[in-house]
């Protein structure tokens, strides 16, 4: 569903795999949504019924579905529905291998229902950026019945895959005890720093060129405004800076389904800035213009999900603050990179009064920012990832050849 330009979330991560297929000699095609993500609303310029165009060598087919703004309960669920209806009509060989990426969960399964009908199917790699059944006992969204359904959609989806392809081991771990996925269909192949090298931009320059103040320390958050973000804390800790006078700024930069309600509940808050999304020029610049680039995340979210900035967050040279599960998969990667600090989610003050501590010791601030840095070039390198990839595509393939070969003897022998 989600694919460049859109540049957050997912997306980067799925171009770049169909390009990096590409480039590894495989015949790539991208079946995807009109961008739109995270504005929940699709860009000038796209939104036809069908959309073919030419993007670093895949032939990617966009294809109209619905959008909904807020997108949130039965609405969301619509949304991933039309488009999985859609994909019910795009045409793979019998010879192919689909990869199927969750989010979004139902319209994968649709896939996959349709691959497990087809009479000479498809192999099926399923690529899990988010678990929907921890999602929802995590966020306490949804009631029991909505659990019981997205928990069946999801092992049936996995189930049906010949291959799945974990970003993180503690996923892998809950789909193999929770969702019986096989443990020996699982690849682990963590995603990767998706913005290229570049020269690092002193924090003054990075200022001047986006117009932000240089007088003021700032905390940025980038990325989507959603329910797992849980940024209501985010806007707590800003009021207790305009009341304490503290000389800090929080910056949200992106958008999503609860931008409108935070910005309502931001009103008259001094300390608080939103900014719509950057292009990657400009996002570069927001990382750079940080005394510290923060993760925020709702109480309770642990393991549902890896948030996709952390990769660009390391790349920076930027101390990290997360505001989250201390025993969750962010507060681990975090502490793996050496680039920052954890504290608890759903504490303003908590995260205010170490956001301070943060910006004004340069001497850490540094040491975090330096081995961020290092950790993403020692370990999050995207060729290591594509490779990883590549490996998983020919041997689920090869194991499609091997039982050809085995059924053409069959049938030499009764004959």
């Amino acid at each position: 569903m989600h694919y460049p330009p859109d540049a957050t979330g997912i997306a980067p991560y799925a171009g770049a795999l169909a390009a990096g297929l590409e480039a590894r000699h495989h015949r790539v095609s991208a079946y995807v949504a009109h961008p739109f993500y995270p504005e929940w609303r699709i860009r000038k310029g796209y939104g036809q019924w069908s959309r073919t165009e030419n993007v670093d060598g895949v032939a990617v087919h966009r294809v109209r579905h619905y959008v909904p703004r807020p997108p949130r309960g039965i609405r969301r669920l619509v949304s991933e529905l039309s488009f999985g209806a859609r994909l019910l009509f795009c045409r793979f060989g019998s010879d192919s291998v689909v990869v199927a990426v969750s989010p979004a969960l139902f319209a994968t399964a649709m896939v996959a229902l349709r691959i497990r009908l087809m009479r000479s199917r498809p192999r099926l790699v399923v690529w899990v950026q988010d678990i929907y059944t921890l999602g929802l006992a995590e966020t306490k969204e949804g009631g029991g019945l909505t659990a019981l359904v997205t928990k069946f959609v999801e092992r049936f989806a996995l189930s049906a895959a010949d291959s799945v392809v974990a970003i993180h081991a503690r996923f892998a771990e809950y789909l193999v005890a929770a969702l019986g996925v096989d443990a020996e269909r699982i690849s682990i192949i963590q995603n990767w720093t998706h913005l290229a090298p570049a020269p690092e931009m002193s924090r003054r320059d990075a200022r001047a060129a986006l117009g932000w103040p240089t007088d003021v320390r700032l905390i940025v958050h980038t990325g989507n405004m959603g329910a797992k973000q849980g940024l209501e804390n985010v806007v707590e800790a800003a009021r207790l800076a305009d009341r304490d006078g503290a000389p800090v700024k929080f910056v949200l930069v992106g958008d999503g389904g609860e931008r409108a309600r935070l910005e309502e509940l931001a009103a008259g808050i001094e300390r608080i800035q939103f900014v719509d999304p950057l292009d990657e020029v400009d996002y570069r610049r927001a990382l750079a213009a940080a005394d510290c680039l923060l993760v925020n995340e709702l109480p309770g979210v642990a393991t549902m999900a890896v948030p996709s900035k952390l990769t660009s967050y390391f790349a920076a040279s930027r101390p990290v603050l997360a505001a989250t599960d201390p025993t969750g998969i962010t507060a681990g990667e975090v502490e793996r990179a050496g680039a920052g600090v954890a504290v608890p989610a759903g504490e303003p003050r908590v995260l205010l009064d170490t956001a301070l501590d943060l910006v004004e010791d340069v001497d850490a601030a540094v040491v975090y920012g330096s081995a961020g840095r290092r950790y993403c070039q020692d370990a999050l390198g995207a060729e290591a990832a594509l490779d990883a990839f590549d490996r998983v595509i020919r041997d689920v393939a090869a194991r499609r050849a091997d039982r050809f070969a085995v059924q053409r003897s069959i049938a030499t022998s009764n004959g």
